[in-house]
């Protein structure tokens, strides 16, 4: 019987992106995609930069749906990385069905998962690495931060799994957000053993207001000096519990940026590159006000392109999250400016990318004593379960169905997280995919008491985080997802006008401002919230339930 890496590799296709303005062509689907179709590329130029962010604690192979809405507003409409399915595959000429219409997009995702598999998985990324390291010795490797959090593992360890691994791939830097989760002690302990810079030009001591972290590092690599500065989350006390990193202060700080990258360029930098965990429409602003920087290597909103975005002089890179993706950006600097590059956003076919074995067994040693239960079946789904999207997500629908099912609610929210892997439907639902999607510090289940008004206030507040058409006041993650209610959104309104047409489900009524409703959620950024974690909520429902069926939710609707 032929595999599927066998038939991947018989049939299907990859290309590259190289230069000024190169497009994954159409022509691609005559190719073959093999591990070398897929990684190797004609170099540019004498510098070479490599991207991961977003990783999430993912050290295997994952299914990851793409989202179908990813609204833009203000300048940013309608603009990369506010472009989806079919949109995105006529914007970027992809064609449909192929193997990177699949990483790229969610249109036919369930179908086209079960032709072209899982992707990601360190030990394939392990892989890429050495491929390219070994075209590019000097290749610098930049981790965007979002790496030790998301997984059963990461829970139990404090991340120390996914520090193990990266260690092993050797990065050159990183910056920062969920790290921080675990409480600015310890990532301070870790920090001092990690055998490369965990940058932050953003992160200042909040008593005596003065740098926290090395806001850069300089590296000579091809025969030029590189700047690379960290910016690490700017708004960690807002979207994260600021008690458990009290000692530190975040933000923007574009005025500290500007004074990082002349200081970068006064003392001999030709390049310099931003590693961003900002999010892409921050670094896009940013780009246009912050000058000298030439690279932006961006993080936190997961966004995967095919191409890099340029502002003014700067190079915008996105390249996605769970480990789906590595970047390779070749850039031929000269005379202190970027006079060419090449590009190539890789996606991590698992099974047609070689697993690195030293990784593989890395992996599988740092899992070992949670085997068993990271193997334990708790349910099955007939649909698609995914979480990312600006509005709402089938796994969130099975976190808020739980939510009012098991806490005796008539309303339930669950936070707009951008992380957690998807399922196909027919999978089994196993201790390890639902802890993909709920497993983090501060997971109590709350059950309060809200009124009406008090619930939009809400909305409202977390819609203007969202939808701001400033991006600097873009503070959060995707919209808070809702059970039990529905609601129609505007999101071209003004703060305090988005939401409106608030519905309770279960009576059809609309919701009324004066009167209260209980509320069920998690996530809370409040220290004191009581009640029993998330997944422990979720795994007695699905075991009432067994088998969880997936509609379409239309509680929800968009304004046009």
């Amino acid at each position: 019987m032929i595999s599927r890496r066998e038939f991947l590799q018989a049939g299907v296709a990859a290309t590259a992106i190289t230069g000024y303005g190169g497009l994954w062509s159409r022509a691609a689907a005559q190719q073959a995609m093999t591990e070398d179709a897929l990684i190797d590329m004609a170099p540019v130029g004498n510098v070479t930069l490599m991207h991961v962010t977003d990783i999430h604690a993912q050290l295997k192979p994952i299914w990851f749906r793409e989202p179908s809405i990813n609204l833009g507003v203000g300048e940013a409409h309608g603009k990369p990385p506010h472009v989806t399915d079919r949109d995105f595959l006529e914007m970027f000429n992809i064609e449909p069905g192929s193997p990177h219409a699949y990483a790229l997009t969610s249109v036919d995702f369930a179908a086209l998962a079960q032709q072209y598999g899982k992707m990601g998985g360190l030990d394939r990324v392990a892989t890429v690495l050495k491929r390219i390291r070994a075209d590019r010795p000097d290749a610098l490797l930049l981790d965007g931060g979002d790496t030790w959090q998301g997984s059963y593992t990461a829970n139990q360890t404090k991340g120390q799994d996914m520090i193990t691994v990266m260690n092993a791939l050797k990065p050159d830097a990183m910056t920062s957000h969920w790290e921080y989760t675990y409480g600015s002690e310890y990532v301070n302990e870790v920090i001092e053993d990690l055998p490369f810079p965990f940058l932050g030009a953003n992160v200042f001591d909040r008593e005596w207001d003065e740098p926290a972290l090395e806001p850069m590092e300089m590296f000579e690599r091809g025969g030029v000096r590189i700047a690379v500065i960290g910016q690490a989350f700017p708004y960690m006390p807002i979207a994260n519990p600021g008690w458990m990193f009290p000692d530190l202060s975040f933000g923007i700080r574009e005025d500290r940026m500007q004074e990082v990258v002349d200081e970068a360029r006064e003392e001999g930098a030709e390049l310099v590159v931003l590693l961003s965990h900002n999010g892409f429409d921050v670094d896009r602003k940013l780009a246009s006000r912050v000058k000298g920087i030439d690279v932006i290597l961006t993080g936190h909103t997961h966004d995967a392109l095919p191409e890099p975005v340029r502002v003014d002089e700067t190079l915008l890179i996105g390249t996605g999250s769970n480990g789906k993706f590595v970047s390779r950006l070749d850039l031929d600097v000269q005379g202190g400016k970027v006079k060419d590059f090449g590009f190539r956003l890789i996606p991590i076919f698992s099974d047609v990318i070689s697993p690195d074995a030293e990784v593989a067994a890395l992996i599988d040693e740092v899992r070992a004593p949670y085997a068993d239960e990271l193997a334990r079946v708790i349910a099955q789904t007939d649909g698609t379960l995914y979480r990312r999207g600006n509005l709402n997500g089938t796994w969130d629908d099975v976190i808020c169905d739980a939510l009012l099912s098991q806490r005796e609610a008539d309303i339930a929210l669950s936070p707009g997280f951008r992380w957690g892997p998807s399922l196909v439907p027919g999978a089994e639902i196993t201790v390890e995919d639902l802890h993909n999607v709920t497993a983090m510090t501060y997971p109590a289940a709350y059950r309060t008491p809200m009124t009406g008004e008090f619930l939009k206030v809400v909305l409202e507040d977390v819609a203007d985080n969202l939808f701001h058409p400033d991006p600097y006041y873009q503070q959060g993650g995707d919209m808070v997802r809702v059970g039990g209610m529905g609601y129609r959104i505007d999101t071209a309104a003004s703060a305090g006008s988005r939401i409106s047409d608030m519905t309770l489900l279960k009576t059809g009524k609309a919701i009324d401002p004066s009167r209260e409703y209980m509320v069920a959620g998690w996530a809370s950024v409040n220290e004191e919230t009581e009640g029993p974690p998330i997944w422990e909520v979720v795994e007695d429902h699905l075991a009432d339930i067994g088998t969880v069926s997936v509609d379409t939710n239309s509680a929800i609707e968009i304004a046009q």
